[in-house]
């Protein structure tokens, strides 16, 4: 059967396959990861790890600790944490990386960690970066991070795959941070949402490693789970480099005879002929010209061109994040700042990726260019980029900036406007006092489009189910006729942080902002049929177990937010995609009531379909990951298991 990179990667790294399995967009496995990073949430992960009753890293050279977001806080409260954080590091023997190395993101890839081929988790949304190594890079909660640690697995499904494919190459003045910003504003109604890009086609061979890393890190803005870049000559020249340097170091993570035995290797990991993609993406990069996303979104793009005849005025910029603050983005700016001034009225903000980063812009001159120029130097880490230390946005200001997300409200306070830009267009804008490129390259209409590919039928396998999982179940359809339920819906925020309700109680607080009528409709035993995109928006682990806790058997939808159905699974509840099912209950009973009553609905997980009403909607298996999860009433009590174990 054939597969793409993406399955696999996740073939290589999955535990407990059953014989002669062959993994496949929708499979639930358990994974063991090469590496899992954590930054200053370690300190959360800690108590975490400890509850389930672990004491011991099952394999200390698995977890990477790097401190990055609030690395200029330097209260007695903050130095305490991360003093706690190296303790617990030096004694479970993990490497450990200070306030002010860097970004941890750019540590996994800079010190060797992420290898072609491999499969690295990060307790962070910008795992993606991964990506541009040819790595498998997806990001985890909280709780999988402990799991790893105490047990050195955790699970993921298999997500769907879309073929990104790059053509042409890129016109001057175009960046590669100018490619992800047309992918997220041309490809703006969701294409990506919970996918994986695998990028092909011959575009790829003109893009840096440092376009590559910018590219894979925002995907997450797309709305991607991960973007992976093949194995070329380009990556292979850049890990011949980073060998050179560990062997002259004298700590080498990988040789130049690993990288060569990793190149005779690649082709074992490259797509069959065949693998099926569930969309297929083209984007001529001859047509891409600097653009900025916004302001306040990344669906909503304006090329530099157009906003520059404005006269579009800035308060302050920003050079920093781990998208976009490696040595070509120092360099860019620099060309574009050397022997000028950051214009009056406009505060310029610069942070590297990491300090190496900065060792080596001091060395090369463009560092001190930046500073001549009037930046404010800050340290390697996170910063203003998630709203942190130094120059946030103040209410009424407008921000240009080269990181990665220009949430309303993330960079400060909601009442700014942020615009994202490479760092060539945040130079040219800082110097210039309001929003403009180097040189105005004009007005390109871009050239991309997608085709989406019906999926190949799961249909007629037969699953294995435990004695101790329900073969069927049945229950009453409760149709909620929406696109992008948010967990805020599912469970407000009023009630998320009040310690005090219990699990028991959770039940009566459950869909009130969604619908006020939901409770009084409600059973025990109903089952869910939701929208697109079911339990997108915050983290909150509630909108998945008040659910439970008002009787509700299980969530069927038509796709879900990856955080929600790891959320859920992590605490035994079920969550199953059937895109069918959803469209005929909306094609019969419509979209006038917020919560409507509908017909019973039969989920049989041994032939992995839905019944109802005479017709069968096929869904992907239950395997027996998710029903070991959904038996032991969540991941905290399997690993807890495998530990008595």
């Amino acid at each position: 059967m054939p597969q793409t990179r993406i399955e696999k990667i996740a073939q290589r790294y999955a535990v407990g396959l059953e014989d002669g399995q062959v993994v496949r967009a929708g499979d639930l496995l358990a994974i063991r990861p090469k590496h899992i990073m954590t930054h200053d949430n370690t300190g959360a992960v800690i108590p975490k790890f400890h509850s389930i009753g672990a004491t011991k890293i099952k394999d200390p050279g698995q977890p990477v600790f790097g401190m990055d977001h609030d690395v200029q806080n330097t209260t007695p409260e903050n130095l305490g944490k991360y003093a706690k954080i190296e303790k617990f590091a030096r004694e479970q023997g993990v490497d450990y990386y200070p306030p002010g190395r860097g970004i941890a993101h750019q540590i996994m890839v800079e010190e060797g960690y992420v290898t072609p081929g491999s499969f690295c988790v990060g307790s962070d949304s910008h795992s993606n970066l991964y990506g541009a190594v040819a790595a498998l890079g997806t990001p985890v909660v909280r709780t999988d991070a402990a799991a790893i640690w105490a047990t050195g697995q955790t699970w993921w499904q298999v997500p769907e795959q879309i073929n990104v494919e790059l053509t042409g190459s890129l016109r001057p003045g175009a960046t590669g941070k100018d490619v992800i910003i047309a992918l997220c504003g041309h490809f703006n109604n969701d294409e990506a949402l919970n996918g994986v890009i695998e990028f092909t086609g011959e575009g790829v061979a003109g893009l840096s490693m440092d376009e590559r890393l910018t590219i894979a890190n925002m995907t997450t803005e797309w709305g991607a789970l991960a973007g992976v870049f093949p194995f070329d000559e380009t990556l292979k020249n850049y890990l011949l480099q980073r060998a050179e340097l560990f062997e002259r170091r004298g700590n080498p993570r990988y040789t130049a005879a690993d990288v060569e035995r990793w190149w005779d290797e690649r082709r074992g990991f490259d797509s069959d002929p065949g693998a099926h993609y569930a969309r297929t993406m083209t984007l001529d990069l001859s047509t891409v010209s600097p653009h900025v996303s916004g302001p306040n979104s990344v669906k909503v793009m304006t090329s530099v061109h157009e906003l520059q005849a404005q006269k579009k005025a800035i308060n302050k910029a920003y050079l920093m994040s781990c998208v976009n603050a490696r040595l070509e983005d120092i360099a860019a700016a620099a060309e574009v700042m050397r022997g000028r001034k950051v214009a009056p009225g406009v505060e310029f903000y610069l942070a590297p990726a990491s300090s190496q980063v900065r060792e080596e812009a001091q060395r090369l001159g463009w560092w001190q260019d930046l500073l001549d120029a009037g930046a404010i130097e800050l340290p390697a880490g996170c910063g203003a980029c998630i709203g942190l230390g130094a120059g946030t946005l103040e209410a009424g200001e407008v921000g240009i900036s080269a990181t990665n997300r220009n949430f309303q409200g993330r960079m400060g306070s909601r009442e700014a406007l942020c615009y994202l830009a490479s760092p060539a267009v945040v130079a040219a804008s800082a110097v210039n006092g309001f929003i403009c490129a180097p040189e105005d390259s004009g007005d390109v209409a871009i050239r991309g489009e997608c085709v989406v590919h019906k999926a190949p039928s799961r249909s007629g396998s037969v699953t294995r189910v435990r004695d101790d999982f329900p073969r069927t179940v049945t229950g009453r359809a409760l149709y909620l006729p929406l696109d992008n339920l948010n967990t805020d819906g599912i469970y407000g925020k009023d009630v998320t942080y009040r310690d005090d309700i219990t699990f028991e109680q959770q039940g009566q607080y459950a869909m009130l902002n969604y619908d006020p009528e939901f409770q009084s409709k409600a059973q025990a035993g109903d089952i869910i049929v939701g929208g697109r995109n079911f339990g997108s928006g915050s983290s909150r682990e509630q909108a998945a177990t008040a659910l439970a806790s008002r009787g509700v058997r299980m969530v069927i939808a038509a796709s879900f937010s990856q955080t929600y159905k790891r959320n859920a699974f992590n605490n035994g509840f079920i969550c199953i995609d059937c895109p069918a099912l959803t469209d005929a209950l909306h094609d019969s009973l419509g979209d006038k009531e917020r919560t409507i009553v509908g017909p019973e609905i039969e989920v049989d997980f041994a032939a992995s379909v839905a019944r109802m009403s005479g017709e069968e909607f096929p869904f992907d298996p239950l395997g027996p990951v998710a029903q070991e999860l959904v038996v032991m009433g969540g991941s905290e009590a399997v690993v807890q298991a495998q530990l008595a174990g």
